[in-house]
């Protein structure tokens, strides 16, 4: 009888207990690697490869949403295919931002919120020098309150950046401002070799972590990273399918399963380097089952 008890409870606590789940996916330009804007068709393309990659990834993240009509063209496919976004913005000159938050509007009061994972207000603008930190605390607190005026507080509202940008106390009021912290993490850019990789990537993720919990804020989000698979070699970084792959299964094998994350990129075979995991024919350059 006791056995039979010891089963029975733990048969409810395997019921009972939620299984952590996270966002995974992949950065998608609003652009085709010959330069042409991609159309709602070439977007439905995008997220049907995804859901057939090893992994099933239904989450894409946008660098845009005015740009090539990100939103306009991208939207509709992912309804279709119901796959969800973290909708991107660029912040950097008012002109941009101003277009961004308009396409955002448009594409909410169309198409409601189920397709939208959250919002990242700006890319890496602290890291280039692009902005500054009290622009960038307004500009979150706008899109926050555009959200809400629509009746979707819930979507959380962040920025995406280096690990850099993070650790500089001066950007301490994004960091408070934000419902999420992007990390971008490259340990290729940091010209470390391929068996470096890895520790240099948890290092610099560290890093973010560390200082957006001293600053008092939010879950930190792997926004970025990847390992370029053509073009030129960087300091001790060398370029090859067979270095993507070995990052790829160090690296994107453990943050799939362990947060939030979003790898660079599926497919940008013109781009030098390149870090896509798709040939032009949309067929896989490297092994990746997990």
């Amino acid at each position: 009888m006791l056995s039979q008890i010891a089963v029975l409870l733990s048969l409810l606590l395997s019921i009972s207990t939620p299984t952590a789940a996270y966002w995974k996916g992949f950065n998608l330009a609003a652009n085709l690697p010959s330069g042409a804007c991609k159309t709602t068709e070439d977007w439905a393309r995008d997220f049907s490869v995804l859901q057939s990659l090893p992994g099933r990834f239904s989450s894409a993240r946008l660098f845009a949403s005015s740009d090539c009509g990100t939103l306009a063209n991208a939207v509709p496919a992912a309804l279709a295919s119901k796959t969800t976004l973290l909708v991107g913005l660029w912040a950097e000159n008012n002109e941009h931002y101003q277009a961004e938050k308009a396409a955002l509007v448009q594409a909410i009061e169309k198409y409601g919120t189920e397709w939208i994972i959250a919002v990242s207000v700006g890319s890496e603008d602290l890291y280039r020098g692009d902005t500054d930190a009290a622009t960038l605390v307004r500009q979150l607190n706008e899109i926050t309150d555009l959200l809400c005026g629509r009746g979707a507080c819930h979507i959380e509202v962040g920025h995406v950046d280096t690990w850099t940008a993070w650790v500089d106390p001066k950007n301490e009021a994004v960091v408070r401002a934000c419902d999420f912290v992007g990390h971008d993490g490259y340990p290729y850019w940091e010209g470390v070799s391929i068996e470096q990789g890895l520790n240099a990537f948890r290092e610099n993720l560290e890093k973010t972590r560390n200082a957006v919990y001293r600053a008092g804020g939010p879950q930190v989000w792997v926004t970025e990273t990847g390992w370029p698979v053509t073009g030129a070699n960087f300091g001790l970084a060398t370029t090859s399918t067979s270095n993507a792959e070995a990052y790829w299964k160090a690296v994107a094998c453990q943050i799939f399963q362990e947060m939030n994350a979003f790898w660079y990129t599926l497919q940008d075979y013109s781009s030098n380097p390149s870090f896509g995991v798709v040939d032009p024919n949309f067929k896989p350059l490297y092994d990746l089952p997990c």
